[in-house]
């Protein structure tokens, strides 16, 4: 049947919007849509100034028991934390777990992602403290289905009229189908539960889910819906004034299944609407629901969720990461007191990714305070209080100040989130400055407090803040540009719009029109924006990752040549004399890693030279001075022995090809397998071919000749570079180069060596390059007159270069890059001859020997691969 049905191009259709969950994505978009029709008449009659005059009448009380009461609410949500710690007999203590509980629930609310953040963020903190993740995942199954029990029977209340809303689905009747599938939900949580098949999959054949669980499982789902909805009915009742309890608790229950049934984070675009669809109905205006709207939004979403950031800054802390073990001691870096006073949880060294992330979103967050801050007028009674105690030309100063500062923290807190010193010394100072400059402007205390908190919290953290800087590419300063941009619009668009109304009020009209006015917000939003932009265009001038990676000057090379007269290379080292590779020495000069800079990668050519049991600590401080500018480290073409060594520093491996090494004492012509290359050489000797291997110093009419002969090969192509050496005369005077003369003595080919300089013991070949037009076999020719000429000169192994992607990708157990690469390695030979270039060096038979791409998990394999095309493919 399955056959059959996929012969039709409708089912595969079907099939592949099912492969690539395109379901999850049509599903919220088409709730929002209907929502959305149905409600359009509502969201045209909202004033957003009217809405900001409803939100400044609420007395300062209201407004704290709201807070207060909200965060009651979230907090009831670590009762299902505190449910699966006694089902699983989880070993976390009380505190712990409300902590874990509060993180996950918060950040869930604002990513939502079906859930995803909150099991994720579950399985990381009780991680922490000793849980399996194995165990963990049973427990977010279990959880899961828990969380909507309450709303189903909130749905119940509903349909039999505890909760009223019945003026709202009958004017809106697709409402009544949500509800009635939302409360049959109940029935079968409850079957499910108690079923043998979900006691044989979730509770690990322990029998049924007892009674008194699934009691405790509703009741813990019920109590978060029912606190959550009093916290909404307090809000409306603030504002509206002249609302029931049943009532808003009827409209918030519809609202809250349209806002599950979209699947978006909080519901936010479903739950909305319907929420302006009910308060309509009871007959408020548009600007009044919508003030309900934002306060429930920022009471029992966003505060939390700033809550939850403090939370994960300092929760977040993880053991030095696995591969700067080996070098902890050099890269610790120390706990001040702050610091050792918060580790109360435990076992908190220094803040992990997640922790800098927060700290970085808090910042973002002041920035955006700042300029909500300056867009809205302040209190009245403030500002006759300003008036009476500051002059006009401070409080203008102020808000101009307050604006710039503003767009400063926004570009900075990139700067927070990647540790780095400098963005953490400007930030700093400019949130103490942003709340001296909110409080002068309008006696903002509340902004001026959450800056201070932030500040605080960054100075507790100030030693995270290690790295001197990181990369900025033009193309992702482009998109901070754009977004400064789209502020600084949505700022002037905000203040432009909610200042009518507001003069009327104030008992010194023509003096304070500067603050309210449209142009002062048009002009104090360029002069912000101008002042962010500088500062990024000074981040990307003057950051210093460009010293980073220099390349080799002449005494660096000098200092290379001495190097290798005392310790041996390896098969690339001879491409480090291209100049274009930065050298890193460490172990007091003992062990060398060439590298090079492709964005934000260092990029290593080959294995570090030096004594094997002085690398690990050389890697340690290799990778250190990486992560000091942000940057990741790359192993390029790094060789099996060495593996070991990456492994325990937690790289990835993935296979690049395959070196061909030609062990020169068994090489020989004879034999039937050899009779072309024997017949290729005889022809060549009678048509008089000569074969010779020049050294330097060269003459500068050989190197013109070899020139000419480069050109040819080259037709107007561009060299390639860092891997591979380029015709370049300083480079070519390093070592010999063979060459292939006419009877005239005209030179129609030739090709460079690269010694390994391991005592002689093996030799590469490295440019080859013949005229256009030559007698078939010249490369033939020459690769055999190579391989004898250098088993003349006693050396063992004669390198013939890399076949890419060779014997990448064969078994079933493969990478899926690895199966994709020979998928090109078969079938890319339009692009790229790699079956033909493998085929070609089998003839001198070769020994195989692999070559990998060793990289942090951290990197995307596809992206590196772009990386890694741009570095060879660019030449300095």
């Amino acid at each position: 049947m399955k056959e059959k049905l996929e012969r039709y191009k409708f089912f595969r259709i079907l099939a592949s919007i099912y492969e690539i969950k395109a379901i999850r994505l049509l599903i919220p978009l088409a709730v929002i849509a209907l929502v959305y029709w149905e409600g359009q008449r509502e969201l045209r009659q909202i004033h957003l100034a009217r809405t900001f005059h409803e939100l400044r009448l609420l007395p300062v009380g209201t407004v704290v028991g709201i807070c207060l009461f909200s965060l009651f609410s979230v907090g009831v949500m670590s009762l299902y934390d505190y449910m699966i710690r006694m089902h699983f007999k989880l070993k976390v203590g009380w505190w712990n777990t409300f902590r874990y509980a509060w993180i996950a629930n918060t950040f869930n609310n604002i990513i939502g992602f079906a859930g995803l953040t909150g099991a994720g963020l579950r399985t990381l903190l009780y991680k922490r403290s000793g849980i399996a993740p194995s165990l963990m995942a049973s427990a977010v199954v279990f959880l899961s289905p828990v969380i909507i029990t309450g709303l189903s029977i909130m749905s119940w209340a509903v349909l039999t009229g505890l909760f009223p809303a019945t003026t709202m689905i009958r004017e809106h009747r697709w409402l009544i189908f949500a509800v009635w599938g939302m409360a049959l939900y109940l029935p079968l949580f409850i079957l499910m539960q108690r079923s043998s098949l979900f006691a044989r999959w979730f509770n690990k054949g322990e029998g049924r889910t007892p009674w008194s669980t699934v009691a405790v499982s509703l009741c813990a789902s019920l109590l978060e819906w029912v606190c959550a909805g009093v916290t909404f009915w307090l809000i409306a009742a603030s504002v509206l004034h002249d609302v029931t309890f049943q009532g808003v608790m009827g409209m918030y229950t519809v609202s809250a299944i349209a806002g599950i049934l979209s699947m978006a984070p909080g519901g936010i675009g479903a739950f909305d609407l319907t929420v302006l669809l009910g308060i309509e109905h009871m007959g408020f205006p548009a600007e009044r629901a919508m003030a309900v709207l934002v306060l429930f939004r920022l009471f029992y979403y966003v505060i939390p969720w700033l809550i939850g950031l403090i939370m994960a800054a300092f929760e977040f802390g993880s053991p030095a990461k696995r591969n700067l073990e080996k070098v902890e001691t050099a890269i610790e870096i120390p706990l001040n007191a702050w610091q050792r006073l918060w580790r109360w949880p435990g076992q908190m060294r220094f803040l992990s990714d997640l922790g800098v992330w927060a700290l970085g979103k808090l910042v973002l967050v002041s920035g955006l305070l700042l300029l909500l801050s300056a867009a809205t007028p302040g209190l009245l009674y403030r500002l006759r209080l300003s008036e009476e105690l500051l002059s006009m030309p401070i409080m203008r100063i102020s808000h101009l100040l307050s604006v710039m500062i503003g767009f400063m923290l926004i570009i900075l807190s990139r700067g927070i989130s990647l540790r780095i010193r400098g963005a953490y010394l400007w930030t700093s100072g400019l949130l103490f400055a942003g709340a001296i400059f909110t409080f002068t402007k309008a006696f903002d205390f509340e902004e001026a407090i959450f800056l201070l908190i932030v500040a605080l919290m960054l100075w507790i953290s100030r030693a995270r803040f290690y790295r001197s800087g990181a990369l900025i590419e033009w193309r992702s300063a482009a998109v901070w540009y754009v977004l400064s941009a789209v502020i600084a619009l949505a700022y002037y668009w905000i203040g432009a719009h909610v200042h009518h109304g507001w003069l009327r009020h104030l008992p010194t009209t023509e003096r304070i029109h500067w603050m309210v006015g449209s142009n002062p917000y048009a002009a104090s939003a360029v002069i912000g924006l101008a002042g962010a932009w500088i500062l990024l265009t000074m981040l990307i001038v003057l950051r210093p990752s460009r010293k980073v990676a220099a390349p080799a000057t002449p005494a660096d090379l000098d200092r290379l040549r001495q190097y290798l007269q005392s310790h041996h290379g390896n098969l690339l080292t001879h491409m480090l004399f291209t100049g274009d590779k930065s050298f890193f020495w460490s172990a007091d000069g003992e062990v060398l890693i060439p590298y090079a800079r492709s964005r934000d990668k260092l990029v290593v050519l080959g294995d570090p030279l030096g004594p094997e049991k002085l690398v690990p600590d050389a890697l340690g401080e290799f990778l250190q001075m990486a992560d000091t500018y942000a940057m990741s480290v790359v192993f390029y073409q790094a060789t099996p022995g060495y593996l070991p060594m990456y492994h325990e520093f937690g790289y990835r491996f993935f296979k690049l090809g395959e070196e061909a090494l030609v062990h020169l004492d068994q090489f020989t012509l004879s034999g039937k397998k050899n009779t072309d290359l024997r017949t290729v050489r005889n022809r060549f000797e009678r048509e008089g071919a000569v074969f010779e291997v020049v050294h330097p110093p060269f003459a500068p009419e050989l190197l013109r000749e070899l020139l000419a002969v480069s050109d040819d090969w080259m037709h107007g192509r561009r060299e390639k570079g860092f891997s591979l050496g380029w015709f370049d005369e300083r480079y070519l005077q390093e070592a010999p180069i063979a060459v292939l003369r006419e009877t005239g003595g005209s030179i129609f080919a030739f090709a460079s060596l690269a010694p390994a300089y391991d005592g002689g013991r093996t030799i590469s070949i490295d440019l080859m390059r013949h005229r256009s037009q030559v007698p078939n076999g010249t490369m033939d020719y020459l690769f055999v007159q190579l391989l004898e000429w250098s088993k003349e000169q006693g050396y063992k192994i004669f390198n013939l270069g890399n076949a890419p992607l060779a014997s990448v990708g064969e078994t079933r157990s493969a990478l899926r890059e690895e199966k994709l690469a020979a998928l090109v390695f078969q079938y890319g030979g339009h692009w790229y001859g790699f079956k033909g270039l493998r085929k070609y060096k089998s003839k001198f038979s070769p020994e195989w020997e692999p070559r990998f791409l060793a990289y942090p998990a951290s990197v995307s394999l596809p992206v590196l691969t772009v990386d890694l095309v741009r570095l060879v493919s660019r030449r300095v």
